[in-house]
């Protein structure tokens, strides 16, 4: 089994401030509010990353070659990510690949007043040959 592993953390320019918390529907009570790394806040850092697998006996031309994945993410308290989303994919194979492996991704939850908070994030998942 090949493993392919090349993952870029992308942090968009996201200069809204921490008010989103109070931008929530208030009558919407399972929404977890999140917050965009702005001042203030620490953005979520990579602690352990899980390799992307190929499945044994897929020819190499069905790798793509320097393909990128843009996803959208919430990190969550805990530094596990949730709600993952493809903004730019390049097939439906690949793209459920990448996201099953980004959901065993564990990071360092962001901060704000050193308390733990949920941070929404993108991440672009570069794959080479």
């Amino acid at each position: 089994m090949r493993h392919i592993l090349t993952t870029g953390l992308v942090f968009s320019s996201l200069i809204l401030p921490v008010a989103a918390f109070a931008s929530q529907p208030a009558d919407d009570a399972a929404a977890t509010p999140t917050a965009r790394v702005s001042t203030g806040v620490t953005a979520p850092s990579l602690l352990n990353a899980a390799d992307l697998a190929v499945p044994a006996g897929l020819p190499t031309e069905a790798i793509p070659a320097d393909a990128q994945i843009g996803l959208t993410l919430v990190v969550d308290a805990n530094g596990q990510p949730q709600n993952i989303h493809v903004v730019k994919g390049i097939n439906p194979f690949w793209d459920a690949r990448v996201i099953d492996t980004v959901s065993k991704f564990h990071y360092r939850p962001g901060t704000i007043d050193a308390k733990p908070i949920p941070v929404d994030m993108n991440l672009t998942v570069n794959i080479t040959r």
